[in-house]
């Protein structure tokens, strides 16, 4: 039954959110419905919400299924937007992953499954 889920972050400035999830994270943007935000990049799309408290995005964020993480992180580190302990590794849950602070200071991970494949 159920089909996706599409996180709904904070932003604290919707101009400077606009260009963050373009330009550095190569997402496409599609509108701005009266400070509400709708980004998509592949399969993955991500709403944001206007709001000037600066505590919302520091206690908010996403966890991002994804392939070719290597690839990923290799894009968004030469981008400058890993956050300072988020470096790519394997979890004990099994997930190659590293995270990223968007402009607002929302936390934002990105993880492949790197379980072994059943025979």
């Amino acid at each position: 039954m159920l089909k996706a889920a599409i996180p709904i972050l904070a932003s604290l400035n919707t101009a400077e959110t606009v260009k963050f999830y373009t330009e550095k994270l190569g997402f496409t943007f599609h509108s701005d419905w009266d400070g509400y935000l709708i980004f998509s990049r592949d399969e993955i799309n991500i709403h944001f919400w206007t709001t000037d408290n600066p505590e919302f995005p520091k206690n908010t964020g996403c966890y991002m299924n994804v392939t070719e993480v290597v690839k990923l992180y290799a894009e968004y580190e030469s981008q400058g937007v890993i956050h300072p302990n988020g470096q790519l590794k394997d979890m004990p849950w099994e997930m190659r992953q590293f995270s990223i602070l968007d402009n607002n200071g929302n936390i934002i991970h990105f993880g492949e499954d790197i379980s072994p494949e059943e025979e």
